[in-house]
């Protein structure tokens, strides 16, 4: 695989989830290229299926200029591992709390200018927490009907695309091994 090597590196914004910075990159070629690059620290999510379905948030997103049914997620803070964001993050947006917590998956969103990764962790043993109010509106959404979300559009969340189908290829895993 060809690789770019960094020339020069400069930043130009610092905020509190990304910086931008632009880099100067060397091709195998020779030529010289600007990679615009958005530094963000990775995230976290949590697909939860219950008894009364998937949970989800729901979430006004400003960039898209629209609401969204997701799976519960969040930034991961300094030192924070992907599992400790996710299990915080949980409780804060949804007020529950998990026993168990397996990753299911990582992926890169949008490789092309972000250094974001996400972690996807399915939830299992679920509690509602005691005094702890969630920030956002939950609702739990069965599996069959979210998949038609997922299909006819209603549900355009990557990350929520993403963690529901590898719920489902772990279900039927199991499923299929049980019948072994």
């Amino acid at each position: 695989m060809n690789q770019e090597k960094t020339i020069k590196s400069e930043q130009i914004y610092a905020g509190r989830i990304v910086n931008l910075r632009v880099d100067t990159v060397s091709l195998p070629d020779g030529r010289t290229k600007k990679r615009e690059i958005v530094g963000h620290p990775g995230a976290a999510a949590i697909v939860a299926l219950m008894d009364e379905g998937v949970l989800l948030v729901e979430q006004y997103r400003k960039a898209v200029e629209t609401g969204t049914l997701e799976i519960p997620a969040g930034t991961l803070e300094l030192g924070e591992s992907a599992e400790q964001c996710a299990r915080r993050e949980l409780v804060e947006e949804t007020g529950f709390q998990a026993s168990e917590l397996d990753k299911l998956t990582e992926f890169y969103p949008s490789p092309g200018f972000s250094s974001e990764i996400i972690h996807i962790f399915n939830a299992s043993g679920l509690k509602k927490v005691p005094d702890a109010d969630a920030e956002l509106p939950i609702t739990f959404v069965p599996l069959g009907e979210l998949l038609t979300k997922i299909r006819n559009g209603e549900i355009r969340d990557g990350k929520t695309i993403i963690g529901v189908l590898m719920l489902m290829l772990t279900v039927e895993r199991e499923r299929m091994s049980q019948q072994d």
